[in-house]
């Protein structure tokens, strides 16, 4: 079974509060992309709920450390399932980049196996189990615009959002979401609700102007080159440049899909970044 796993972009990304955890609240306006990994899930002979996972990327973390085996684990938890799998994932999204490429894989395989071994998991099912795995892996099993609240669990569907062409910029080098966290000097000087995001955004003029990322002066104070590559997505011509979640990557989002074309082309083919062009799957 096969299916395809969807990058993410954060549109907004608001920092509200911090639990007495350690763990930091946030309001983001998400939305998944046409970039993407494919997931390929197979039934296989073995010792019981065991998991195999295989990437054709060295950079995807083996065994226990891969979110992917943390899915596929909670799932057999969860069903009491014992046939053994197999997940074979074709990468396209960088790793540590902020786009959820780990997260929507996860997601991926609880869909998957859910469908493939015929355990009859509602969508509230999938939901909660996600919830185990990782703060975005919800979003990745409905894989719609949404608006996340708490830790990222909290999910509201984003109502009808217009067609955004985009061009994604991936400097070739990771961001750890801990650190930054770690680093993040937070003080509430806002109000909890993220009022940019109450409303109806219908062009996409209207979306840039919601455009902020409360991440990015922690990222880019140590990796300035995120800010370089947002001045070049707005020379450009990007109505509005963002970091994606704690980085490194970055996208903008531009009027039309000819313009993005345009961008995409200026980018295309430079040694130091991957360039991706790429449309909201809304």
């Amino acid at each position: 079974m096969r299916l395809f796993a969807p990058a993410k972009v954060n549109l907004n990304l608001r920092i509200t509060g911090r639990r007495d955890d350690g763990y930091h609240l946030l309001d983001s306006l998400m939305v998944p992309i046409s970039l993407g990994d494919d997931v390929e899930i197979s039934r296989v002979d073995g010792p019981p709920q065991s998991v195999t996972v295989h990437a054709d990327s060295p950079d995807v973390p083996p065994g226990e450390e891969n979110t992917v085996h943390r899915a596929a684990q909670a799932f057999y938890g969860r069903t009491g399932r014992s046939e053994p799998v197999a997940v074979s994932i074709r990468k396209r999204i960088p790793i540590g980049a902020g786009l959820g490429g780990g997260s929507t894989d996860a997601a991926a395989t609880l869909r998957g196996m859910n469908d493939l071994l015929g355990t009859g998991l509602t969508t509230g099912d999938l939901l909660a189990l996600a919830v185990s795995v990782g703060a975005d892996v919800p979003f990745f099993i409905r894989g719609e615009a949404a608006r996340a609240r708490g830790i990222g669990e909290r999910l509201s569907p984003a109502g009808p959002l217009p067609r955004l062409w985009m061009v994604v910029l991936f400097p070739n080098f990771p961001v750890s979401t801990a650190w930054v966290y770690r680093n993040l000097r937070f003080k509430l000087t806002k109000p909890s609700r993220n009022n940019n995001l109450i409303g109806n955004l219908d062009t996409p003029h209207e979306v840039a102007q919601v455009m902020v990322n409360d991440l990015e002066k922690v990222t880019i104070g140590r990796y300035p080159l995120i800010a370089r590559l947002k001045r070049r997505l707005d020379e450009e011509g990007a109505i509005g440049s963002l970091m994606s979640g704690s980085g490194s990557s970055v996208f903008g989002v531009f009027a039309d899909k000819a313009d993005a074309e345009r961008a995409f082309a200026g980018f295309e083919g430079e040694k130091d970044i991957r360039a991706y062009l790429a449309f909201s799957l809304t």
